[in-house]
């Protein structure tokens, strides 16, 4: 490290400029009105000090070709007095640069070396604790520190959620993995505060406070007046949050150590005792650019760069220390030089570390599958008081033949009876019983508590679902239409679908999202309403999209995924087709062949199909799901009396598609015909067919699918989506060519 960085070299003259007043003693507060002891203080200054070194190491380790990430914390190193303020207990999810925090709740457990953590991170070892190698991450499940991504605000939604579950469980009689007083804090920079994400989770802490629930949450702003290369205004971060209604708003210099410490443990006490969210607004400086690739001189002049060394946290840590008389400038430079030396030892140490090698290793954790384990918690169920408790005079399977929106109420009041942790909440769904009905009885049944409406808001529904899992709760949010996810799929994928691959398992978000979605509503449509295409979820690594469109396999596959949450900490998205919602009959009126009766404990395997209409001589397979198996079996009987038998495969599982059943019924008929809902491009057919290309099938495919078009309102609907028509002319031209041997 022949060429220091000029922050190093000014830090060294500055405090070698500094005067010492004579001894101090460490166990009196640095300075009157604080709480900052000399003895705390130094404490503070050598995690900011680890921190700075290991921002150091981290340019060393990139420019010999070892390292793979250089945003640092440097100027940040205020936010270690946060960390002090707080209990190893309390859950943390952090911002990039707070090394500084990190370091001081490492070694807040006895022998633990978050230094080496960091630095394991920074060259991607297979060794680092967290993350395994696949993301540099601040993250430790022994220290509460719960992994994030870069996603800018993409985590203070799931904080609101943590904060609102761990007082949810505790309301419910139901532990969480951390103490029944503990905080949950949250840290973002200045530029996040105008994401919509971010103004979504601080309106949804207010709306709940506003409401009197109980929202341990400390929400911490470092504010370095930049966002990359754009500044914040000042005094910007002060107007946006400080007059939030039920968010209590106090601010501190984070280079004066005892005034960050202070406004840090007041608001931890606040937060604690009150269970009421507060914002620290901590000034912060950014030192050494954005990155180690940032050329900060391209936006910023040298004097602007230069002027904010004087405001460098751990040169203000220095200086409460030698004014204090705790330790003499050449106390302080050598303590700066020996955790220099620690840190570059222990960075040389981690080039040797082997990384990530072969995909297997790298997706371990998505490796989660227990498929018996599943069975067995999805065949399940209370016992008989507790099934008369929640259903009253008449048992499901009592009632006769259900609708597909009947089965899934009753399964999740089932679900609900047995597993006391089950919450169901979104848009409507509480007093109202949802849009359709679907949840209506399910408030009166299992409680206030467990049942509950929302806020307007996905993103907050998706965060509450998210800090549900995490305290161990069993979550099963609503999502009113399909089209209303767009704006919050980033918590599904940046959140829910990364933590445990970021975690490698350590760390859970159980979840089933339930999802009403797809076309052929009548009497009300539009796009927002008939939204087609799933695309989004279908390649979210590691996701469960369910897609069932009779109430038996509803109820069967809906338990099946409640199973695989809690056993394998799945997440998963249930999508409803709603023009099934109250479908009752299949061909005329009055047949029924769309009710199904109600068998407690059925389940449905994950990635497993369901096939209609089999012979055994049959000429054509049509492949489909969704809306697709209500209008391909309509379609299947009028082939069958014009001669030409078929056999209809539901695919039920959109992720990971059933390509072993699809296989063999294809192998089967030599010809397959998949009917697809959603659109042409990037739509269920493809993915299907790929399947059948990558496995050497040799018959003959075809496909009909829905125009690459949003659906419009009224009878315009017909002409972009799937038709009876579209499909019995397809299976007849297909039938009709070549020999169809497979």
């Amino acid at each position: 490290m022949a060429d220091r960085e000029p922050v190093d070299v000014h830090f060294e003259q500055a405090v070698r400029g500094l005067t010492w007043p004579g001894p101090g003693d460490p166990e009196r507060p640095v300075r009157p009105g604080t709480r900052l002891t000399g003895s705390a203080c130094q404490d503070l200054f050598d995690a900011q000090a680890a921190s700075r070194h290991v921002d150091f190491a981290a340019r060393w380790l990139r420019a010999r070709g070892d390292g793979f990430y250089t945003i640092g914390s440097a100027g940040h190193e205020g936010n270690a007095a946060v960390a002090a303020a707080l209990r190893l207990t309390d859950p943390a999810l952090l911002h990039y640069r707070s090394g500084a925090f990190y370091v001081t709740r490492g070694w807040q457990r006895r022998g633990h070396d978050p230094v080496s953590d960091i630095l394991l991170g920074l060259v991607a070892a297979a060794a680092e604790p967290i993350a395994g190698g696949r993301h540099k991450v601040f993250g430790h499940h022994e220290l509460s520190v719960i992994p994030q991504t870069s996603t800018i605000a993409s985590h203070l939604p799931r904080s609101v959620g943590l904060a609102f579950a761990l007082e949810r469980a505790r309301k419910l009689g139901l532990s969480t993995p951390w103490p029944a007083d503990a905080v949950v804090v949250c840290s973002f920079g200045d530029a996040t505060v105008n994401h919509s994400t971010a103004a979504g989770a601080l309106n949804a802490a207010g709306w709940a406070t506003f409401q009197g629930m109980p929202l341990p949450l400390l929400l911490v702003c470092e504010d370095n007046g930049l966002g990359i290369s754009v500044r914040t205004p000042p005094g910007w971060v002060r107007a946006a949050t400080s007059g939030r209604p039920g968010i209590r708003y106090l601010a501190a210099d984070g280079s004066d150590p005892a005034a960050a410490f202070d406004a840090a443990a007041e608001a931890v006490e606040w937060v604690r005792s009150k269970r009421r969210p507060a914002l620290l607004h901590l000034a912060a400086v950014r030192l050494m650019g954005h990155a180690g690739s940032d050329v900060e001189t391209g936006y910023r002049s040298p004097a602007q760069i230069g002027a904010d060394y004087a405001r460098d946290p751990l040169l203000g840590t220095a200086r409460t220390l030698v004014s204090a008389g705790v330790a003499t400038p050449e106390d302080v430079l050598g303590r700066y030089e020996a955790i220099r030396g620690q840190v570059m030892l222990a960075a040389e140490d981690v080039t040797a570390r082997p990384r990530l090698a072969g995909a297997a290793q790298v997706m371990r954790p998505m490796a989660v599958a227990e498929p018996e384990a599943v069975a067995q918690a999805a065949a399940a169920s209370a016992g008989p008081a507790r099934r008369a408790e929640v259903f009253g005079d008449r048992l499901p399977e009592e009632e006769g033949p259900l609708t597909l929106a009947q089965a899934i109420n009753r399964t999740l009041l089932d679900a609900g009876g047995a597993e006391p942790g089950l919450l169901v909440f979104g848009e409507d769904v509480a007093v109202k019983g949802g849009v359709y009905g679907v949840t209506r009885g399910l408030r009166s049944r299992l409680g206030a508590a467990r049942v509950f409406d929302t806020l307007l808001d996905e993103q907050t529904i998706l965060g509450i679902a998210l800090g549900a899992g995490l305290a161990g709760l069993l979550p099963v949010p609503e999502i009113q239409y399909l089209a209303y996810l767009h704006n919050a799929e980033d918590q599904l994928r940046g959140e829910a679908a990364t933590l445990q691959f970021f975690s490698q398992g350590r760390y859970r978000n159980p979840m089933v999202v339930r999802i009403a979605g797809y076309g052929y509503q009548k009497g009300f449509g539009g796009h927002f309403h008939n939204d087609n295409s799933i695309a989004v979820l279908r390649d979210i690594p590691g996701l469960v999209v369910a897609t069932p469109a009779r109430p038996d396999d509803a109820a069967a596959m809906l338990r099946t995924c409640l199973a695989a949450a809690r056993v394998e900490g799945r997440v998963c998205a249930f999508v409803e087709p709603i023009a099934l919602y109250h479908t009752r009959d299949l061909h005329e009126p009055g047949d029924g062949e769309w009710l199904a009766g109600y068998r407690p404990g059925s389940h449905v395997p994950i990635g497993s199909a369901r096939c209609h209409g089999e012979t055994g001589g049959d000429a054509l397979t049509i492949v489909t799901f969704g809306n697709g198996l209500y209008l391909s079996l309509r379609v299947a009987r009028r082939l069958r009396s014009a001669g030409l038998p078929v056999r209809v495969l539901d695919l039920r599982w959109l992720v990971p598609l059933p390509m072993d059943d699809v296989l063999r019924h294809a192998r089967a008929t030599g010809r397959v015909l998949i009917v697809d809902e959603t659109r042409r491009s990037g739509g269920v057919a493809e993915g299907v067919m790929a399947g059948l290309l990558d496995a050497g099938f040799d018959g003959r495919v075809a496909r009909v699918c829905a125009q690459d078009s949003f659906v419009p309102l009224g009878e315009a609907a017909n002409a972009v989506l799937v038709s009876e028509s579209d499909i019995e002319s397809a299976a007849h031209t297909l039938a009709s060519s070549g020999d169809g041997d497979g």
